[in-house]
């Protein structure tokens, strides 16, 4: 679709194009909880040229899938994050060598130590990636701190989650218990080690990349909220 508006603005949490309100997809106001967020979702608009690319409009993406997708009925959207707290990344280590093991831990166990304090929770860890179940309360647990979170804090925490492939860390960056880049890092210690050892897959760059453009995204969006 090719630009049709000049002007830009944002009206009682609501952008507008040339004075007209914008609609999500379902066509729904786009009505945004925050002026902070509203602004820059404006912002997103500003900077359209001459078409409209999706790709570059990530707040305005996150939320139209809060009001389309996620308000309609939270539940089965909360339970799809949820379902992170019984396979997080943080619970399997590697057996070796040493040093990714001392690496993991030092990026790792901070982070199942604040979970553990905030939800009086206990966690299985266990080497390799054999699936190790978890308390039945801690998984309970965990998934009733993401079934309490509106629409909106659901879309940004998504992102979060499934481009680090842990829920924990996601809780604790939405708290403020961890900085993104901290938690990128953490989530991605093997691949990073990896690299290390081996050099740099210019495929395997470009696919963390982009990755991280989408994380970063839903950081910026729960940082809006």
């Amino acid at each position: 679709m090719k630009r049709f508006w000049k002007d830009v603005t944002v009206e009682n949490g609501q952008v507008a194009l040339d004075g007209k309100p914008v609609r999500t997809p379902d066509r729904a106001p786009l009505a945004l909880p925050s002026p902070a967020l509203a602004e820059a979702v404006a912002e997103e608009w500003r900077a359209v040229g001459e078409t409209i690319d999706p790709r570059a409009m990530k707040l305005t993406g996150l939320a139209n899938a809060a009001i389309d997708k996620i308000a309609v009925d939270p539940a089965p959207f909360a339970q799809g994050l949820a379902a992170y707290g019984e396979s997080d990344l943080l619970y399997y280590r590697a057996d070796g060598p040493e040093p990714l093991v001392a690496r993991q831990a030092e990026a790792w166990d901070p982070l199942l130590d604040w979970a553990r304090r905030r939800y009086d929770v206990h966690f299985e860890t266990a080497t390799g990636v054999m699936h190790r179940a978890q308390p039945e309360a801690t998984v309970a647990r965990l998934a009733e701190a993401v079934h309490a979170l509106d629409a909106f804090h659901l879309a940004g925490l998504s992102p979060v989650v499934t481009m680090s492939g842990t829920l924990i860390g996601a809780l604790a960056l939405l708290e403020g218990a961890v900085h993104a880049e901290t938690l990128w890092q953490a989530a991605h210690v093997d691949e990073l080690w990896q690299a290390e050892q081996w050099g740099e897959d210019t495929l395997a760059v470009q696919a963390r990349d982009a990755r991280r453009a989408d994380f970063d995204a839903g950081v910026r969006f729960l940082e809006l909220l």
